[in-house]
Protein backbone atom coordinates (compact mmCIF):
# COMPACT_ATOMS: atom_id res chain seq x y z
CA UNK A 1 0.00 0.00 0.00
CA UNK A 2 1.20 3.33 -0.91
CA UNK A 3 0.65 6.11 1.39
CA UNK A 4 1.07 10.10 0.30
CA UNK A 5 0.78 10.70 4.59
CA UNK A 6 2.64 9.53 7.38
CA UNK A 7 1.85 6.32 7.69
CA UNK A 8 2.38 6.52 11.95
CA UNK A 9 0.90 9.56 12.17
CA UNK A 10 -2.58 7.96 10.14
CA UNK A 11 -2.02 5.03 12.60
CA UNK A 12 -1.92 7.65 15.86
CA UNK A 13 -4.98 9.23 14.86
CA UNK A 14 -7.14 5.81 14.23
CA UNK A 15 -5.54 4.62 17.80
CA UNK A 16 -6.25 7.73 19.28
CA UNK A 17 -9.80 7.81 18.25
CA UNK A 18 -10.47 4.38 19.55
CA UNK A 19 -10.60 2.69 16.47
CA UNK A 20 -8.51 0.15 15.16
CA UNK A 21 -6.08 0.43 12.33
CA UNK A 22 -7.13 -1.60 9.35
CA UNK A 23 -5.64 -1.26 5.62
CA UNK A 24 -8.83 0.17 4.47
CA UNK A 25 -8.95 2.63 7.23
CA UNK A 26 -5.80 4.07 6.34
CA UNK A 27 -6.39 3.78 2.61
CA UNK A 28 -9.25 5.84 2.69
CA UNK A 29 -7.94 8.57 5.63
CA UNK A 30 -5.09 8.87 3.69
CA UNK A 31 -6.77 9.73 0.76
CA UNK A 32 -8.96 12.10 2.59
CA UNK A 33 -5.75 13.72 3.70
CA UNK A 34 -3.82 13.97 0.22
CA UNK A 35 -7.34 15.82 -1.74
CA UNK A 36 -9.59 16.96 0.43
CA UNK A 37 -12.74 17.87 -0.35
CA UNK A 38 -13.76 14.58 -2.83
CA UNK A 39 -16.71 12.71 -3.06
CA UNK A 40 -16.83 9.43 -2.12
CA UNK A 41 -16.83 7.70 -6.23
CA UNK A 42 -13.63 9.86 -6.27
CA UNK A 43 -12.22 8.69 -2.68
CA UNK A 44 -13.27 4.87 -3.75
CA UNK A 45 -10.66 5.69 -6.59
CA UNK A 46 -8.23 7.13 -4.52
CA UNK A 47 -8.16 4.32 -2.21
CA UNK A 48 -8.01 1.54 -4.41
CA UNK A 49 -4.36 3.41 -5.71
CA UNK A 50 -3.01 3.36 -2.27
CA UNK A 51 -5.04 -0.79 -1.47
CA UNK A 52 -5.83 -2.68 -4.37
CA UNK A 53 -8.92 -4.33 -3.23
CA UNK A 54 -11.31 -2.54 -1.51
CA UNK A 55 -14.87 -2.46 -2.11
CA UNK A 56 -17.55 0.11 -2.30
CA UNK A 57 -19.07 -0.97 1.07
CA UNK A 58 -15.99 -0.68 2.73
CA UNK A 59 -14.90 2.86 1.62
CA UNK A 60 -18.97 3.68 2.60
CA UNK A 61 -18.46 2.17 5.75
CA UNK A 62 -14.86 3.66 6.70
CA UNK A 63 -16.05 6.80 5.68
CA UNK A 64 -19.49 6.75 8.30
CA UNK A 65 -16.77 5.63 11.06
CA UNK A 66 -13.88 8.10 10.66
CA UNK A 67 -16.24 11.24 10.08
CA UNK A 68 -18.38 9.38 13.36
CA UNK A 69 -15.02 9.56 15.55
CA UNK A 70 -14.14 12.85 14.20
CA UNK A 71 -10.95 12.04 12.16
CA UNK A 72 -12.94 13.43 9.12
CA UNK A 73 -15.73 16.27 8.60
CA UNK A 74 -18.44 15.48 5.94
CA UNK A 75 -19.63 18.71 4.26
CA UNK A 76 -22.60 18.97 1.56
CA UNK A 77 -23.04 22.15 -0.36
CA UNK A 78 -26.68 22.67 -1.20
CA UNK A 79 -27.23 20.60 -5.11
CA UNK A 80 -24.05 18.82 -4.38
CA UNK A 81 -22.90 15.40 -3.50
CA UNK A 82 -21.17 14.33 0.16
CA UNK A 83 -17.57 15.23 -0.04
CA UNK A 84 -14.90 14.14 2.94
CA UNK A 85 -11.82 16.43 4.64
CA UNK A 86 -9.77 15.61 7.21
CA UNK A 87 -9.58 19.07 8.49
CA UNK A 88 -11.56 18.70 11.69
CA UNK A 89 -11.88 20.54 15.01
CA UNK A 90 -11.24 24.30 13.33
CA UNK A 91 -14.92 25.25 12.33
CA UNK A 92 -13.64 26.85 9.54
CA UNK A 93 -16.08 27.32 6.48
CA UNK A 94 -15.68 26.54 2.48
CA UNK A 95 -16.22 28.70 -1.20
CA UNK A 96 -18.06 26.95 -3.30
CA UNK A 97 -18.17 27.57 -7.16
CA UNK A 98 -21.11 27.92 -8.70
CA UNK A 99 -19.68 27.20 -12.30
CA UNK A 100 -17.60 24.41 -11.94
CA UNK A 101 -17.97 22.95 -8.08
CA UNK A 102 -14.91 23.71 -6.52
CA UNK A 103 -14.71 23.73 -2.69
CA UNK A 104 -12.24 25.62 -0.84
CA UNK A 105 -10.97 26.05 2.52
CA UNK A 106 -11.70 29.44 4.05
CA UNK A 107 -10.71 30.39 7.88
CA UNK A 108 -13.04 32.21 9.94
CA UNK A 109 -14.02 35.20 8.81
CA UNK A 110 -14.73 37.19 12.21
CA UNK A 111 -13.65 36.49 16.05
CA UNK A 112 -13.11 33.01 17.04
CA UNK A 113 -15.73 30.26 17.15
CA UNK A 114 -18.21 29.73 16.62
CA UNK A 115 -18.02 32.60 14.30
CA UNK A 116 -21.02 33.73 14.34
CA UNK A 117 -23.63 34.78 16.87
CA UNK A 118 -27.31 34.15 16.68
CA UNK A 119 -29.78 36.52 16.84
CA UNK A 120 -31.25 38.18 20.00
CA UNK A 121 -34.49 35.84 18.60
CA UNK A 122 -32.82 32.54 19.24
CA UNK A 123 -34.35 30.12 22.27
CA UNK A 124 -33.02 31.53 25.43
CA UNK A 125 -30.51 29.04 26.78
CA UNK A 126 -29.22 27.63 22.97
CA UNK A 127 -25.49 27.16 23.20
CA UNK A 128 -23.45 27.48 20.15
CA UNK A 129 -20.79 25.07 19.38
CA UNK A 130 -20.42 25.05 15.54
CA UNK A 131 -21.40 27.32 13.01
CA UNK A 132 -21.60 26.42 8.75
CA UNK A 133 -20.89 28.86 6.63
CA UNK A 134 -20.88 28.02 3.02
CA UNK A 135 -19.61 31.15 0.66
CA UNK A 136 -20.97 30.88 -2.88
CA UNK A 137 -19.34 32.62 -6.15
CA UNK A 138 -17.38 31.84 -8.58
CA UNK A 139 -13.57 30.90 -8.63
CA UNK A 140 -11.18 32.56 -10.28
CA UNK A 141 -10.92 30.39 -13.37
CA UNK A 142 -14.43 30.46 -13.92
CA UNK A 143 -14.66 34.08 -13.52
CA UNK A 144 -12.03 34.73 -15.87
CA UNK A 145 -13.41 32.44 -18.24
CA UNK A 146 -14.80 33.82 -21.62
CA UNK A 147 -18.58 33.58 -21.57
CA UNK A 148 -20.01 29.97 -22.80
CA UNK A 149 -22.08 30.96 -26.29
CA UNK A 150 -25.69 31.17 -25.32
CA UNK A 151 -27.51 28.13 -27.44
CA UNK A 152 -29.08 28.96 -30.81
CA UNK A 153 -32.80 29.11 -30.89
CA UNK A 154 -34.98 26.15 -32.30
CA UNK A 155 -35.24 26.28 -36.19
CA UNK A 156 -38.58 27.88 -36.59
CA UNK A 157 -40.85 25.19 -38.11
CA UNK A 158 -42.29 26.30 -41.80
CA UNK A 159 -45.91 26.09 -42.15
CA UNK A 160 -47.16 23.19 -44.42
Amino acid sequence: MTLVADRAELERDLRAAGLRVTQPRLAVLDAVHAQPHLDTEALIGAARTRLDAVSHQAVYDVLRVLTDSGLVRRIQPQGSVARYEARVGDNHHHLVCRSCGAITDVDCTTGEAPCLTPSADAPPGFVVDEAEVVFWGRCSSCATAPAAPSPAPPAERSAP
